[in-house]
C-alpha cells in the first residue's frame, strides 16, 4: 500500500483547519446570539427540533427541559441504543427481523400516540384517549431505539473499511438489555429528581447534535465518494468535522428562522 506523500498530508490538513475555521465562527456565533447559559444553549437546539410545548414537556425545577416529552424519549431513546450498539463492533447489518418486529410495533405505537395527542389541539374532536407526557416519552423512546438500530449499522457500512455484514441486534437477550435500559432511563425522567433531569437534559440536545453529525458525516463521505476508505477515528476526522460544521449550520439556520417568524426563544404556545 502506498502511503500519502508529503503533499497529500498537507492538502488534508489544510482542508481539515479551514473545516475548523468555519466551524468556530458558526459556532462563535451562533453562542453569541442564543439564550445564555448552558441549559440556554441545550434549549436553542432543542429549539431547532421541536415545538417545545410546555405543557407536553417535563420541567427541571421551573425550567423547561430542551425537548418535550416525546423528543425528550426519542434522542436519549436513541443514546442509550448507540452506546450499547456501538461496543458491539462495526457491524452493519440490518436488525434481525424478530427485532424489526419489535421495533416496527413501537413506531406504531409513536403513530397512534402522536395522532391521538395531536387532535387534542382542536377542542371536541374525538380521540382515542388522554394523553399523557409519560405515554409521550415512552413512545418516544421506543422510536429512539429504532433509530439508533438503523442509525449505527448504515453508518458502519458506509464509513469503515473492514464493517461486518452481520447484524448488530440479533437476539431477544440484546433486545431485552436496550429495552430494559431505556425505561431506566425513562424512570429517571419521570422522578423528576434535579441530579438526574440535569444531565439527561443536556445529553438529549447533545444527541440531536451527534446524530445529525452521524447523518451528514454519511452524506459527506457518499458525496465525495470516499465510502469504505477509513479504518479509524483520526482517518475519519475530517468528514466528522465537516459533518458537525453542517450539523451546526442547520440547527444555526432553523433556530433563526423560527426566531425571525416568532420573535422569542420560547416555545410554541399550548392552544397550538
Amino acid at each position: 500500500m502506498n502511503s500519502p506523500s508529503p503533499r497529500q498530508y498537507r492538502r488534508f490538513s489544510t482542508g481539515n483547519m479551514l473545516i475548523i475555521v468555519l466551524a468556530g465562527f458558526i459556532l462563535g456565533v451562533w453562542l453569541t446570539y442564543t439564550p445564555p447559559g448552558v441549559l440556554g444553549k441545550a434549549n436553542a437546539i432543542g429549539y431547532a427540533v421541536c415545538h417545545q410545548i410546555s405543557t407536553r414537556s417535563f420541567f427541571l425545577g421551573d425550567h423547561q427541559l430542551p425537548l418535550c416529552s416525546r423528543c425528550s424519549g426519542m434522542y436519549l431513546g436513541a443514546l442509550v441504543g448507540l452506546i450499547y450498539q456501538i461496543r458491539l463492533g462495526r457491524f452493519g447489518g440490518i436488525p434481525a427481523r424478530k427485532i424489526l418486529f419489535v421495533l416496527g410495533t413501537f413506531l406504531l405505537a409513536f403513530a397512534i400516540d402522536g395522532i391521538n395527542s395531536y387532535l387534542h389541539f382542536f377542542p371536541g374532536t374525538p380521540t382515542f384517549y388522554e394523553p399523557h407526557n409519560w405515554l409521550r416519552l415512552l413512545t418516544g423512546t421506543g422510536v429512539g431505539l429504532g433509530i439508533s438500530a438503523v442509525l449505527l449499522p448504515i453508518f458502519n457500512q458506509t464509513v469503515w473499511k473492514d464493517w461486518d455484514d452481520r447484524p448488530l441486534l440479533y437476539s431477544w437477550r440484546q433486545l431485552f438489555t436496550i429495552i430494559l435500559l431505556a425505561i431506566v432511563m425513562d424512570i429517571a425522567i419521570l422522578s423528576e429528581n434535579a441530579f438526574l433531569l440535569y444531565p439527561l437534559a443536556l445529553l438529549s440536545s447533545a444527541t440531536v447534535l451527534l446524530i445529525l453529525t452521524m447523518l451528514y458525516t454519511v452524506i459527506w463521505i457518499l458525496l465525495l465518494r470516499k465510502d469504505n476508505h477509513y479504518q479509524t477515528l483520526n482517518d475519519l476526522s475530517g468528514l466528522l468535522i465537516a459533518g458537525f460544521t453542517t450539523a451546526l449550520l442547520q440547527i444555526a439556520l432553523m433556530d433563526l428562522g423560527r426566531y425571525i417568524l416568532t420573535g422569542t426563544w420560547k416555545g410554541f404556545p399550548s392552544g397550538l
